[in-house]
């Protein structure tokens, strides 16, 4: 009888609740809004700088390829997660179903795996760029530049195909209650009544691997540029150089400081609240903050929106 009760309760209950983060707020209105203005930021910062270097010539490079495609991965991450929370507590509904959720943990993974193979991408491509400069055309064509973008993509893909099917299918008999703002899988693995801790073992020799590989790319490529840069005779090559990079390294860090938090360390240095907060960081400021780090100091980006808004002026004029 009581299996049988238990069987009804697990096939009935097939939603989640997202305990996200406006029952943390005291003021979940104002924390509504700032979420909101921010989402606006980011779509707007990382679409406008996509159209920048799609429409000026002068930015068609591979750095500036890699740029975009980094954009893309920003405007699709931060609309998996944050429109649905902005709506259920419009709504004031916070269920998920499964298939949502699942859908969810899945664009997530990728995009977050995708992310990471892209930024060993882009260390790679200023290595070159500032290591062989004169092989640079040859070393990054347009085919090596695709190759290396797709790849990303594919890998990225691997994780979330290779982590969704196996969290959903464990069997979730505790309460349904996600204590977070949306499906991490972490936190929806806390749900799970049957012993997860193998799989929690390969999903962090998973992590570890990804991290080694993109890792050792980024820290290998900064360790020559670093020395390349030191070597330049000119102050204006080795200050561009090194403010080119720069802008590079914050993005990493944040990122990956981030995931690492999530995935990699003991559960003990966990609280739900913790991890809500490292999530907000990864998942909604690093897209708001990387057309920022792009753009406000980078010459050729704002040569290129100088360009687009006098174009746009003087059309306003021939309108009049």
């Amino acid at each position: 009888m009581e299996n049988t009760t238990w069987m009804a309760n697990y096939t009935v209950r097939s939603d989640f609740e997202l305990v996200g983060l406006f029952s943390q707020s005291k003021h979940p209105a104002v924390l509504c809004v700032v979420i909101f203005l921010a989402f606006l930021m980011a779509l707007s910062g990382n679409t406008i700088l996509i159209l920048l270097i799609h429409c000026d010539a002068h930015l068609h490079t591979p750095m500036y390829f890699f740029i975009t495609q980094l954009s893309l991965m920003d405007v699709m991450y931060i609309s998996v997660t944050v429109p649905k929370m902005l709506m259920d507590q419009v709504m004031g509904v916070n269920k998920i179903s499964a298939p949502e959720c699942g859908m969810q943990m899945f664009f997530y993974l990728t995009l977050g795996g995708s992310e990471f193979f892209l930024l060993a991408a882009m260390a790679y491509d200023r290595y070159v760029a500032i290591c062989h400069p004169l092989r640079y055309p040859i070393l990054m064509n347009h085919r090596v530049c695709l190759l290396l973008v797709s790849s990303s993509w594919i890998l990225g893909s691997v994780d979330g195909f290779m982590l969704t099917p196996v969290t959903m299918t464990f069997p979730f008999c505790r309460s349904r209650e996600i204590h977070h703002f949306f499906c991490e899988v972490p936190a929806v693995m806390k749900l799970s009544c049957s012993d997860t801790s193998l799989y929690e073992t390969l999903m962090y020799l998973c992590c570890v691997l990804m991290l080694f590989i993109t890792v050792a790319v980024i820290l290998s490529s900064y360790s020559f540029i670093l020395f390349t840069i030191h070597r330049m005779n000119s102050a204006e090559g080795r200050k561009k150089a090194f403010a080119t990079c720069s802008f590079h390294m914050m993005v990493v860090i944040s990122f990956y400081g981030a995931s690492v938090y999530t995935y990699m360390l003991p559960t003990s240095y966990h609280t739900p609240e913790k991890d809500m907060i490292v999530s907000v960081f990864y998942t909604i400021l690093t897209p708001v903050l990387n057309p920022l780090i792009y753009s406000l100091r980078n010459k050729d980006v704002t040569r290129a929106l100088k360009k687009m808004l006098n174009v746009g002026s003087v059309f306003q004029e021939t309108l009049k």
